[in-house]
């Protein structure tokens, strides 16, 4: 069965793998698992079994590699745990000095954020009395149209969840049949 780049882009694929398409197969190539396996580390192949496989042939996807999924985190993991176990002093000694340049860096700025606090604060104060009844004038004039936004939304809310909620139980039992 052939994939072709503009069955590529109409999926959604990012630009680096339709040029990469573009380069290696032109605009079409007939897809075998030997040229897929030419190929294994280059494309996103999950990506590509969720935008371009059916549903009975994603689940398929899933099945074969699921093994292959286990046995690659069974392999891996005695290699990150001694990854771990070798990088640990690094990173604790990495933690300590932040923590250091940290504690130097708010002992040092901590007298220069009180004085901003201490000279800013009368015009924060004025900025906020000025402010205020502005404030108080936009609440009062915009509550009937707020109070109409809520209602619309709360109505178009409880559609669309009883519209999801339907389809829902459509799919489901679609998978019966």
């Amino acid at each position: 069965m052939k994939l072709t780049l503009n069955q590529l882009k109409d999926a959604g694929a990012c630009r680096e793998a339709v040029e990469l398409f573009l380069a290696l197969y032109g605009d079409s190539i007939e897809i075998t698992e030997a040229a897929c396996i030419a190929v294994a580390d280059k494309f996103n192949w999950n990506w590509a079994a969720k935008h371009l496989l059916t549903a009975p042939a994603w689940a398929k996807y899933e099945r074969i590699k699921a093994p292959a999924f286990a046995e690659y985190e069974r392999i891996k993991a005695p290699a990150l745990a001694e990854y771990e176990r070798v990088t640990a002093p690094a990173w604790a000694e990495y933690e300590r000095i932040k923590a250091q340049a940290l504690a130097e860096y708010e002992r040092v700025t901590a007298q220069a954020l009180a004085e901003y606090e201490r000279v800013t604060a009368p015009a924060w104060a004025e900025y906020e009395r000025v402010t205020a009844p502005a404030w108080a004038e936009y609440e009062r004039v915009t509550a009937p149209a707020l109070a109409e936004y809520e209602r619309f939304k709360a109505q178009a809310l409880a559609e669309y969840e009883r519209i999801k909620a339907q389809a829902w139980a459509r799919a489901y039992n679609s998978q019966a049949a």
